[in-house]
């Protein structure tokens, strides 16, 4: 009786609170992500070296660390719809300022402000859906979040390239894309403040009925749940290991997704454009598909963890691959693989913490292991650099970011968890 009673529930949350953080995290991660189809344009208009981009585009993540554990304790004690809407206004405006960089201390100043301003939105989005998800529910809904990075990649991707192919207004493309990427999101978060609501209890879309069933099917979920200190928690040696399996994770995931343009614009021989925003759409267009089937599969058979390891396994191998072969049609296919599993794989990472921690303890755990693991993404473009230029090729850096993801697989695998389910 519950479980068809929360059949009907659970596609009413997927139509009211998935378009509305979906449209939050393809904005997010455009703005995040754009600076790789400003690259080339963008480093010789502002006179950013090589390793300055490298520096600069990582730099950002040392920003989003500082502030996502109090950014996330915040949103615990003011509620999601208002706290989400001020981050999601105050990235706007920052990543629209990047237009006006001049310089690589001017580039360090807006990506490192970016993180500020961005902290505490990714990790506040999958505390949020604790609110409303049950735990037999979460890898399938946090899998639908996750379908945010592939569609601001894949449909973000062409109307980056475009952008960037076009002066407008006095200023290059690259400005252009930076000021209607970064503006479109202040005018996202400002709609935000009307279409989420912060609890269920609150939802005048579910019944009386509804909210009860829901309540007591969370309520369930948080017998079970730890809910020490959030000092306790930030000092866990289970959340600490968490946090480096995150970080390897993310430093695979963000080695693609910096690097990606520029990879398919050096396969197909040409410059930055629509061509090319259209082939690194493809990659991110098969994650889609993958990040579908798979945790809805991984709910029903209770093994996120292995088939999460798993995946991110597969994702080192491709990437490895799509370094060696000298085929681009082969090296097409392996980057498409490492995107599916470098996007099912997080989806499915995160059922573990919040399976384990609630309330509060939730809120600081969940922020502590985004921010340590988001370094990932401060990580790998320097990773990747330093290789490719201690060994003159630039297969060496992607080769490296492989065998991250190997290891961060391997820990994956042992990765502390609530209950045989995850």
């Amino acid at each position: 009786m519950v479980q068809a009673q929360l059949s009907r529930i659970l596609p009413k949350l997927h139509w009211r609170l998935m378009p509305v953080l979906l449209m939050m995290y393809v904005m997010a991660f455009l703005d995040r992500a754009n600076i790789g189809f400003a690259k080339a344009g963008f480093q010789a208009d502002a006179g950013i070296g090589n390793a300055a981009y490298a520096f600069g585009a990582g730099v950002f993540f040392v920003g989003y660390a500082l502030l996502e554990v109090p950014s996330n304790l915040m949103l615990h004690r003011f509620g999601a719809r208002i706290w989400l809407a001020r981050i999601m206004v105050t990235w706007g405006l920052v990543s629209a300022a990047t237009a006006f960089v001049h310089s690589p201390v001017s580039f360090y100043a807006i990506r490192f402000l970016l993180g500020i301003a961005e902290a505490g939105f990714f990790p506040g989005v999958i505390y949020y859906l604790t609110f409303w998800y049950p735990s037999a529910e979460r890898a399938r809904s946090i899998g639908l979040f996750y379908y945010g990075a592939p569609l601001a990649l894949t449909f973000g991707g062409p109307l980056s390239g475009l952008l960037v192919a076009h002066d407008a207004f006095g200023l290059h493309g690259w400005q252009v894309m930076f000021i209607i990427e970064g503006l479109l999101a202040s005018l996202g978060g400002i709609s935000v403040l009307f279409l989420l609501k912060d609890k269920p209890a609150k939802a005048g879309w579910l019944t009386a009925d509804e909210k009860q069933v829901l309540g007591a099917e969370l309520a369930k979920d948080d017998a079970v749940r730890e809910t020490p200190s959030v000092w306790r928690t930030l000092a866990d040696p289970r959340v600490l290991f968490l946090s480096l399996v995150y970080f390897l994770l993310e430093m695979g995931f963000y080695g693609l997704t910096f690097f990606l343009p520029a990879q398919v614009s050096r396969l197909l021989g040409s410059s930055m454009g629509l061509e090319v925003g259209l082939v690194s759409a493809i990659p991110w267009f098969c994650s889609l598909v993958a990040v579908t089937i798979i945790p809805p599969w991984c709910d029903r058979k209770g093994n996120s963890r292995g088939i999460g390891a798993l995946s991110l396994a597969i994702s080192g191998a491709g990437l490895a691959v799509s370094a060696l072969t000298g085929s681009p049609l082969v090296a097409l296919i392996a980057l498409s693989v490492a995107a599916c599993g470098l996007i099912v794989s997080p989806a499915l990472f995160w059922t573990l913490p919040t399976g384990l921690l609630g309330g509060a303890a939730a809120a600081g755990g969940i922020g502590l292991i985004n921010s340590i693991g988001n370094l990932g993404g401060f990580a790998a473009p320097n990773l990747r650099a330093w290789l490719d230029a201690l060994f003159a090729n630039n297969s060496a850096g992607l080769l490296g970011l492989g065998a991250v993801c190997v290891l961060g697989a391997a820990c994956f695998a042992f990765a502390p968890r609530r209950s045989a389910q995850v």
